[in-house]
């Protein structure tokens, strides 16, 4: 995909949209793949972002945030795809993820395969928060800019999060 350069209009501010694409991509497609469970809707959460970053950049009230903006808009998305996949339709039988991949699935081991689906099973915004903090490796500041909620409610979410996360491992032996 080739992504058109925009600066942002000020020296201190030289990053691009390009820039920004290629810096961040890779990470944001790994975090909505966590959370949708297959690459391609993955890849099309984050190609929308990244389109929505486009269309607005001029717009945009303070340009350094465009990577705020970018994780806003991917759990934005992945939350509608999720939506949709909970729709109830006519036409079609209920979602089912795809499978992960013999490869994958073998070089993954069973601990990691055990807490990412327990993380499936948790509130979408436990799971976003657990994410947000622990995959991506964000502050709190950062990760209640990203959600759009406050400091305090990342630090109870989280809280609460780890302890159901817990809960649903010890299930599991």
């Amino acid at each position: 995909m080739r992504v058109e350069t925009l600066h942002l209009g000020r020296p201190e501010h030289a990053e691009t949209v390009g820039d920004l694409y290629a810096n961040h991509a890779l990470g944001l497609t790994r975090l909505a793949l966590v959370i949708l469970g297959d690459r391609e809707s993955a890849e099309d959460v984050v190609q929308d972002a990244f389109l929505g970053l486009h269309r607005r950049f001029r717009g945009l009230r303070d340009p350094a945030k465009a990577l705020v903006y970018l994780r806003s808009a991917v759990l934005n998305n992945a939350r509608s795809v999720l939506r949709r996949r909970r729709l109830p339709s006519w036409f079609a039988g209920t979602y089912e993820p795809p499978v992960w991949s013999a490869e994958s699935a073998a070089m993954l081991g069973d601990e990691r395969r055990a807490v990412m689906e327990a993380l499936r099973r948790l509130p979408t915004r436990q799971r976003e928060v657990l994410l947000l903090r622990f995959y991506a490796d964000l502050s709190e500041e950062e990760t209640a800019q990203a959600m759009g909620v406050g400091r305090g409610t990342v630090k109870s979410t989280t809280h609460r999060a780890l302890g159901a996360l817990g809960r649903l491992l010890e299930e599991e032996r």
